[in-house]
């Protein structure tokens, strides 16, 4: 199964930020491939070394295990994060900029499921 994944909470509610993260840590523990888009403040997860200074109130923090899974992909919002001054350089490793084209790519795969957060 492909799990698409979006998501608009970030550094303002870290714990809603943590649980696409931590819902695509169970499918990539279950064999499943992820792809999680971050749109409006969901952007600045991205931001290299933003989200290790996120710790949620409850749930374990799972940014670290999504971002470095190669079954996993992070897609941040291009529109989105340009409006915030993010430059794609300034994203971790892992993530790169993209937009509702990509969303629909992933969406349309014969085994993909789509949850928003």
């Amino acid at each position: 199964m492909h799990y698409v994944i979006s998501t608009t909470w970030g550094s303002t509610d870290v714990t809603r930020a943590a649980l696409p993260f931590v819902f695509g840590a169970s499918a990539l523990e279950a064999g499943d491939t992820v792809m999680i888009m971050l749109f409006h403040d969901a952007v600045t997860i991205a931001l290299d070394g933003a989200y290790q200074k996120m710790i949620p109130f409850g749930p374990p923090s799972k940014f670290a295990e999504i971002f470095a899974n190669p079954n996993a992909q992070v897609i941040v919002c291009k529109p989105c994060a340009e409006v915030r001054s993010i430059q794609e350089s300034m994203l971790v490793q892992n993530a790169i900029f993209g937009g509702m084209n990509d969303l629909h790519q992933h969406v349309s795969r014969p085994d993909a499921k789509f949850i928003s957060f």
